[in-house]
């Protein structure tokens, strides 16, 4: 099967984004977001889990009989999760000890069976692949998104802790945007995420609809329902 490579791009950043269109994942997403860097560590998990599962998955696509399939898709999933959790653990401890049992809950992130099965099962490895990438990368922005704005109203600043929890090469990632701020506590605790997230998917929409994209949209995600 041939594929559209820029409307599968636009499609997993923007037009049925895993978060903003589709409505999944919003466990981890509002569990972790507290800061920007909290959401790009899990978003480069996440990321690591689809790319890595759409591949394996298309290249047994087909050996795998349908009877079998689905046990198969969450075991090489799973599979995959473990060890992007062991390997976090044994070189970025510290954000792995933030993010905690977040990361093996990533198997039962229905979003990427979901991909396994409406995309990576019918498709080529390299487009199987592409597809992780891009509803990955549309997963960490939502996640990085929704970061960034309770950090800054709640604390003023960008990626805060960005060394620590990532490296020292990330430590230019980190920001005062608000000097002096005393902190706005409502939007670090879990409601604030909530509100947070509303407001960015009001915006994403009111968006959609200026740009002419909103119905688009949402027969890209009847599709996608109507395929898993």
């Amino acid at each position: 099967m041939t594929i559209d490579y820029k409307a599968n791009a636009r499609e997993g950043i923007w037009t049925n984004n895993i978060v903003f269109s589709q409505m999944l994942a919003l466990c981890p997403l509002l569990a972790v977001t507290g800061t920007a860097t909290n959401g790009l560590g899990m978003g480069i998990a996440t990321i690591v889990v689809l790319v890595v599962s759409g591949l394996t998955v298309s290249l047994f696509r087909n050996i795998v009989t349908p009877e079998v399939r689905i046990p198969v898709f969450v075991l090489i999933i799973a599979t995959v999760v473990t060890i992007v959790d062991m390997t976090m653990n044994a070189w970025l401890h510290e954000l792995y000890k933030v993010l905690g049992l977040f990361i093996p809950l990533i198997v039962t992130n229905c979003a990427i069976l979901g991909r396994a099965e409406a995309f990576a099962s019918k498709n080529s490895v390299m487009a199987s692949t592409y597809d992780g990438l891009m509803m990955g990368l549309g997963f960490t922005l939502a996640l990085v998104a929704l970061g960034a704005m309770r950090e800054v109203i709640g604390s003023g600043t960008l990626f805060a802790n960005a060394a620590l929890l990532l490296g020292d090469n990330f430590s230019f990632m980190e920001m005062v945007i608000i000097p002096d701020y005393a902190g706005f506590l409502l939007f670090v605790l879990p409601p604030g995420g909530f509100i947070a997230l509303g407001f960015l998917i009001a915006g994403k929409r009111l968006l959609d609809e200026r740009i002419g994209i909103g119905e688009e949209a949402e027969d890209m995600v009847q599709e996608t329902q109507k395929a898993t």
